[in-house]
């Protein structure tokens, strides 16, 4: 099993091996059940309730954080990004969730001298900057984005940073694009709610859903051995570059590589660049640092 960027590239990584087998446990002898015996004067007690470790079920509802931060660049240079703050999860809203979402994920296209590289990317601003993956950037001679509405424009890089694989874009600011909040990686939790968003196999606006299967997940990416979030939910080549959100449509990763049996599709097992690391990579290109 090898692991592979979902945007373009031959397949690279460590291998998933599973554990060694342990011998099963010796088997216990069997008893046989023998009732308690009736209580004096021939009355037989009522056998007690037996109450078990209840499961805390905390209620759903349906809501946007609100954002913090500026969209826009300071006079001193510095960039921030909006920042959603902690709010209740849903799994009912997942049909509005995905159409906001959708809004803000671009299809990207960028030829090289070996072809064309197709990926993913997402708004990250009101001034248009646009969030990828830098393997799929990466060489070209020219970059264009293809946004919901169908119009497609070209595009600048702002900056790459190879080693985290994020690079920023910037196309002219249209109404039909909208910028997509980011969560906060401490937030992200094993068994929660996601959707994937992008073009794979060049289908765009494709929207797969699953869960966070791992948080911190130790897999080489960029190059250089890093932690990413592990979901479940379908990514294949194309997905590269978009976002993985969660049941609010806030950003919490950047779906980056798939772990692959002999160079096929999707298994089931996807990584994301944790959003954290992926937003300050991106402040630090725009800012031009």
């Amino acid at each position: 099993m090898t692991l592979r960027p979902i945007g373009l590239g031959e397949p690279r990584g460590p291998r998933f091996l599973p554990p060694p087998e342990q011998p099963p446990p010796p088997a216990e002898p069997w008893q046989p059940f023998a009732p308690p015996p009736a209580p004096p004067g021939g009355t037989h007690r009522r056998w007690p309730r037996l109450l078990g470790a209840g499961l805390l079920v905390a209620a759903l509802s349906a809501g946007t954080g609100a954002l913090a931060g500026r969209a826009a660049a300071p006079d001193d240079g510095a960039v921030t990004f909006p920042r959603a703050e902690p709010a209740p999860d849903s799994t009912a809203g997942l049909v509005g969730v995905a159409e906001r979402v959708r809004a803000g994920v671009v299809s990207i296209s960028a030829p090289t001298g070996g072809g064309v590289a197709g990926g993913s990317g997402f708004v990250l601003d009101d001034r248009a900057h646009v969030l990828t993956n830098d393997h799929i950037v990466s060489g070209a001679s020219s970059v264009s984005v293809t946004g919901s509405d169908g119009r497609r424009v070209r595009a600048d890089v702002v900056g790459r940073d190879p080693r985290n694989d994020i690079a920023v874009l910037r196309i002219e600011p249209s109404a039909a694009l909208r910028a997509l909040p980011l969560g906060r990686s401490a937030d992200v939790q094993v068994g929660e709610r996601v959707l994937a968003v992008g073009s794979p196999l060049g289908l765009s606006g494709t929207v797969t859903s699953g869960i966070v299967s791992a948080v911190e997940r130790e897999v080489r990416l960029g190059g250089t051995s890093q932690t990413a979030v592990q979901t479940d939910a379908s990514i294949n080549p194309g997905n590269s570059g978009g976002p993985l959100v969660n049941a609010r449509g806030e950003v919490i990763g950047v779906n980056t590589a798939i772990a692959t049996d002999d160079g096929g599709g999707s298994i089931g097992i996807g990584f994301a660049i944790p959003v954290d690391r992926a937003a300050d990579v991106a402040e630090r290109l725009i800012a031009g640092g």
